[in-house]
């Protein structure tokens, strides 16, 4: 009695076609995956060192950062502004271009809203007052990439240094203005005029989450659509995939990289705004959270793909508000998520250069 096989043998055929797109699903989850798991192994042994139950700390993180009603209302809020400045850095990075000037942007853009928002509140509609506030902090930080864009475009100077540079300019220029041009005289704390809670961008449903979120949701997820549905995100990924090649193509390399800037420098402009007229109300003196430098390596786990960084922020998110709730519980120190994302981002490095040897071997 003869048996037939052959379905046996298209499903092993099927199974084999499709082994290399489940290789690289695994490849891609490892990469991704694995930093993050090596690097709360690895902040759990630097816990330990310092006398700290590793596995107490990261229950404190879950249960405050995700678990709890008003932990995760506050880990949704905190993603707004961080949703905008991976926004601007997947702009940024899908266009070879290293815009190291985030957390400047963010902060001028910060005071312009914390500066213009109760001015504006006094003698118009409050939407009306808030929009304007958002819109002007956008220009400005927009302006404030404007010397390393043109450095980039026209005289090739790298904008890792430019961008730095701008950085740190901005951060003091931030700390100026708050302490003379815009200080409040109400107050003896060294701040900005606050923005009353009402004036405000609303809150979502009958919770303390900032609308904020949604507006960084639709800006995370139009980014991604448009570097990889437009003619336009095409154009900016040739440009960082091969500038030489772009230039021979007839691409403008000088006006994509303006604009490149001043999309990128715009969103992280919006993350500040977003941050001020929805939660802080106000600026205060030496206030910098660095939020963009923490959202780099979120942006490089998630590999540039505006749906996977949503995730990631998720993530860094859950880590900010939980570790402000363990380090007050367990006595870690208050940057201790700073220094988990570092760990983060050198193990990354680590991996992306194992592979990358790994692959040049097998191909050798």
């Amino acid at each position: 009695m003869s048996v037939d096989t052959a379905p046996v043998e298209m499903t092993e055929r099927s199974i084999v076609a499709r082994s290399p797109g489940m290789r690289k699903v695994v490849h891609r989850l490892v990469l991704t995956v694995g930093p993050v798991l090596a690097a709360l192994a690895l902040a759990g042994l630097l816990l330990l060192a310092l006398g700290v139950d590793p596995l107490a700390y990261y229950g404190y993180v879950i249960n405050r950062g995700l678990l709890s009603p008003s932990g995760i209302q506050q880990t949704l809020t905190r993603m707004a502004p961080l949703l905008f400045l991976a926004s601007g850095l997947i702009v940024a990075f899908r266009a070879g271009i290293w815009n190291l000037g985030a957390d400047g942007q963010f902060l001028l853009a910060a005071v312009t809203a914390a500066a213009a928002g109760p001015y504006f509140a006094a003698i118009m509609p409050a939407w009306l007052a808030v929009v304007l506030a958002f819109l002007m902090s956008v220009l400005v930080a927009m302006a404030w990439s404007f010397v390393p864009a043109l450095l980039r475009a026209y005289q090739g100077v790298n904008e890792i240094i430019t961008t730095l540079m701008m950085t740190f300019l901005g951060t003091s220029l931030a700390n100026v203005l708050v302490k003379l041009v815009f200080l409040d005289p109400g107050t003896t704390v060294p701040q900005t005029r606050t923005l009353p809670v009402e004036d405000r961008l609303p809150r979502l449903f009958d919770t303390t989450i900032s609308s904020g979120l949604v507006l960084g949701l639709i800006a995370i997820v139009a980014v991604h659509l448009v570097m990889t549905r437009t003619s336009f995100g095409l154009r900016l990924r040739i440009v960082g995939a091969n500038p030489r090649a772009a230039v021979h193509s007839g691409l403008a390399v000088p006006r994509l990289t303006l604009a490149v800037f001043a999309l990128s420098a715009g969103l992280a402009g919006a993350a500040g705004a977003v941050d001020i007229l929805g939660v802080q109300g106000n600026v205060r003196a030496d206030w910098n959270p660095a939020y963009g430098f923490a959202v780099i390596p979120m942006v490089f786990l998630a590999r540039f793909n505006g749906f996977a960084a949503i995730a990631f922020v998720l993530l860094l998110s859950v880590l900010s508000i939980g570790g402000e709730s363990a380090a007050r519980r367990l006595g870690v120190p208050n940057h201790f998520t700073l220094v988990l994302v570092a760990i983060v981002l050198i193990v990354l490095a680590i991996a992306e250069y194992i592979d990358h040897r790994f692959i040049q071997s097998r191909k050798a």
